[in-house]
């Protein structure tokens, strides 16, 4: 360990900021301390809380630590924000309404009940798109406003309208007993706030908390980790504002800036060797970011020699671009003993891929695409996931107006249609609908909703297949209850008699199954509740394994966390890299800066940065600007 790593490892009491420059070996510095804490300083690993922002570094950090500490480490908390709150809210959520069965809403799901809200505000979905009214809704929660918050500090008439419709997606959530994304943050910060008890809790069992990507963290990130903070502040946040890109996240640069002001007696500590790239790398990337006014200065430097200068390559058009690109890969693989998995090609925008694609198909490259249709969202794998969040929380509407209808039952759109609002005018749930139909069937009574018999009849036999299933989720292990899900739905004939890719469909479900498998075996006490929850907390990087014989295509916001022998960043033009969404805010403008040198300090060995004279983008096809950032650097 070099001086200043030494020096964070055996900084143990009160505020710690640590600003660590890409590749400064910030995630051994951490796994150090940890260790440190629990070898050295008597430090219960009960009484630690690590947060990070991907389960891929939580997952790197765990192996570390039971590496540096043995089976202590299994008494560590090491996780995500997200999967941090959701398991708080399951054990301490009932005073913000939430019982311990709830359900986490996907982005497709949020967007269902916002479709419903729209309706329920007398809005034209038309007129007010509900994607950018999730957008609205989300960034109003990272900053902890609600419903009635968001109207009351709404600076245009888009964001009054989304006011309304907030308010009955709060209550729709609120009877689904669901959250989304946002709510898990918000509601754990709120439960933190009204609740003193609790919070004094948690409090005196976290007496260490770390903090990793702490430049990434948005308001409710940063006020959890404050609530979180006992009085003794021994908090521990490691960032670079550098590497801040996720302000369309609603990320925060200031919470890093201010860490200081906000915790005066905080100790400082700069990691500035870098252990990654080579010197002419390295060049580039300082001469590059500190073009930018909102940083904190650091000087990076780096022992690994000057390495190879940096390739700056002028395409005709994005089909050039692609072809030198894999071409180059294909003569590194050839003289230089390169393997295709030591490559990364990074770009701005996911549709740039397609001529890469096109490149590696047309001349035999092996390739894997990182942010491609996620195997969680794929039509088989959620509807399965849509039973068995149904089974857990039976409030769960959206999950049960997906699956209703899959297999097709003989329950059409308009029969959903009356009971929903038979339902409503009940104040009961739609399933409670459901099962007074079967009810009222069994004692050979009429259907207490106005419904067709053929309707009621199916409704009632659905009814039934649920309540059997729910006895089986804590009777069965979760594989079994999985296989009987597939069976007593019609699930598994259904797909596998289907005209639509029946063989991928099905290996995708067994893939899934294997998941489940795997999850019981490493926690063998966990139930379907804990399955679901990790699964619904999954992002693309975090399956992101090495892979020897394929080259990664990836945008440049997946390929932070990540490092690769030879990067090539293409699209260095004006309105591209930078976007054009930057181009009226100065700010917006270093943030893309520092996505582009997030790009460089990927690189190991070899860097290429490519643009081309034409490109067809966004629906156009034409001439492009040389983007600045290449004038930039030297």
């Amino acid at each position: 360990m070099n001086p200043e790593q030494k020096e964070a490892v055996e900084s143990i009491d009160g505020p710690l900021l640590i600003i660590a420059g890409p590749g400064s070996g910030k995630t051994r510095v951490i796994t150090h301390r940890i260790a440190h804490l629990v070898r050295d300083y008597g430090v219960s690993p009960y009484r630690i809380l690590s947060m990070t922002f991907t389960n891929k570094a939580a997952r790197e950090m765990r192996d570390r630590l039971e590496r540096l500490v043995g089976p202590r480490s299994e008494s560590l908390t090491v996780g995500t924000f997200h999967s941090f709150c959701a398991r708080f809210l399951r054990r301490e959520g009932e005073p913000v309404g939430l019982s311990s069965s709830f359900s986490i809403y996907d982005a497709d799901d949020q967007l269902s009940l916002i479709k419903q809200s729209l309706q329920l505000a007398d809005l034209d979905p038309k007129q007010n798109p509900p994607q950018a009214i999730r957008s609205v809704i989300s960034r109003a929660k990272s900053v902890m406003l609600d419903s009635r918050g968001l109207s009351q500090h709404g600076q245009s008439y888009f964001e009054e309208v989304s006011a309304r419709v907030y308010h009955h997606y709060e209550e729709l959530l609120s009877r689904n007993n669901a959250v989304d994304f946002d709510d898990l943050l918000m509601k754990s910060v709120q439960l933190l706030q009204e609740q003193p008890a609790v919070r004094e809790r948690y409090q005196q069992r976290y007496q260490y908390l770390m903090v990793d990507e702490f430049q990434d963290t948005n308001v409710a990130q940063y006020r959890l980790a404050g609530l979180l903070t006992g009085t003794e502040q021994n908090i521990c946040v490691v960032g670079d504002p550098d590497q801040s890109i996720y302000s369309w996240r609603s990320a925060d640069i200031r919470n890093i800036l201010s860490f200081q002001s906000d915790y005066p007696q905080a100790k400082t500590i700069n990691l500035e060797q870098n252990y990654r790239s080579t010197s002419n790398i390295l060049e580039a990337a300082q001469k590059l970011i500190s073009v930018n006014g909102i940083r904190l200065e650091k000087g990076l430097f780096t022992e690994n020699g000057k390495g190879e200068p940096v390739v700056v390559h002028e395409a005709y058009d994005e089909q050039e671009e692609a072809g030198f690109t894999i071409g180059e890969i294909e003569r590194l693989v050839r003289q230089e003993r390169i393997k295709p998995g030591d490559c990364a090609v990074m770009y701005r925008v996911n549709a740039q891929s397609r001529a890469l694609e096109e490149a590696c198909l047309h001349r035999g490259m092996k390739y894997r695409l990182v942010g491609g249709v996620r195997f969680y969202q794929r039509r088989e794998v959620k509807d399965l996931m849509a039973y068995l969040n149904l089974l857990q929380n039976p409030l769960d509407e959206v999950n049960l107006t997906r699956v209703i209808g899959v297999p097709p039952r003989g329950i059409g759109a308009k029969s959903m249609q009356d009971l929903a609002g038979w339902a409503r005018e009940q104040n009961v749930s739609l399933i409670s609908a459901m099962h007074q139909i079967a009810a009222a069937r069994s004692q050979g009574q009429p259907s207490p909703v106005p419904l067709t018999t053929r309707a009621s009849n199916a409704i009632g036999d659905f009814a039934d297949m649920v309540e059997g299933l729910v006895q089986s989720v804590t009777q069965v292990p979760i594989v079994d209850l999985i296989d009987q899900v597939l069976d007593d739905t019609g699930l598994r004939r259904f797909i596998q008699n289907s005209d639509d890719r029946p063989d991928e469909r099905w290996e995708n479900i067994l893939e899934f199954r294997e998941t489940a498998q795997e999850f019981n075996a490493e926690d063998p006490g966990d139930g379907l509740a804990s399955l679901l929850e990790k699964v619904s907390l999954v992002a693309d990087v975090d399956n992101y394994e090495d892979s020897a014989e394929s080259l990664t295509l990836i945008t440049l916001h997946q390929a932070k966390g990540l490092e690769f022998p030879v990067v090539f960043i293409v699209g260095l033009e004006e309105g591209l890299l930078p976007h054009s969404r930057s181009m009226d805010s100065e700010e917006q403008l270093e943030e893309e800066r520092r996505l582009c040198y997030v790009g460089i300090t990927r690189a190991q060995r070899r860097l290429y940065l490519l643009r081309a004279f034409r490109r067809g983008f966004m629906g156009n096809s034409g001439p492009t600007l040389s983007s600045r950032f290449l004038r930039e650097i030297p």
